[in-house]
């Protein structure tokens, strides 16, 4: 074989793999970004539902605290929310919203409650009852916390237990 023939046989050979190599990478980071970009969109569709759904559950958390008669349409737009969540979210938090929508559910059959009465709870943090659902929520979307606060995750999740306790 001429010398001649084998470089321009190597020369082809190096481009072609070359190429094969350029558009294999470009595949890659297609793909990368094609996920990156699904990923995003998944967290700020999650970032949205959590936040109506604390909203709407602060609103008929507090109502409930006030009124006997339950506000039906708000129960059963957070009831959609939550099955939202059963489809986009994590177990945790599914767990966290049951938690929430139970105890409005607890409060509209307790007494209601009188101002004196919602400002001992509000020092005491007894009022925040979505704590542990945002807790939650953040540690999914990845903002996870320091081991301190995550400490004060713990001592909010007993804090609850005991609320759900204590006799109505």
């Amino acid at each position: 074989m001429d010398a001649s023939f084998i470089t321009a046989l190597a020369a082809l050979g190096g481009a072609g793999i070359g190429g094969v190599t350029s558009g294999v990478v470009s595949w890659f980071n297609q793909e990368m970004q094609l996920k990156a970009q699904e990923s995003a969109q998944d967290k700020s569709l999650r970032q949205a539902l959590y936040r109506d759904f604390v909203e709407q559950a602060s609103q008929a958390y507090i109502y409930a605290l006030q009124n006997n008669n339950g506000d039906v349409s708000s129960m059963v737009g957070l009831y959609a929310k939550i099955n939202r969540m059963r489809v986009l979210s994590s177990t945790i938090v599914i767990e966290r919203a049951d938690q929430v929508m139970k105890l409005i559910v607890d409060t509209y059959l307790a007494p209601n409650k009188s101002i004196p009465e919602l400002q001992k709870l509000m020092i005491s943090g007894e009022l925040d009852v979505l704590r542990d659902f945002t807790e939650a929520c953040r540690i999914e979307l990845g903002h996870v916390r320091a081991p301190s606060e995550q400490i004060e995750l713990r001592s909010s999740l007993q804090a609850q237990r005991r609320i759900q306790r204590r006799p109505a």
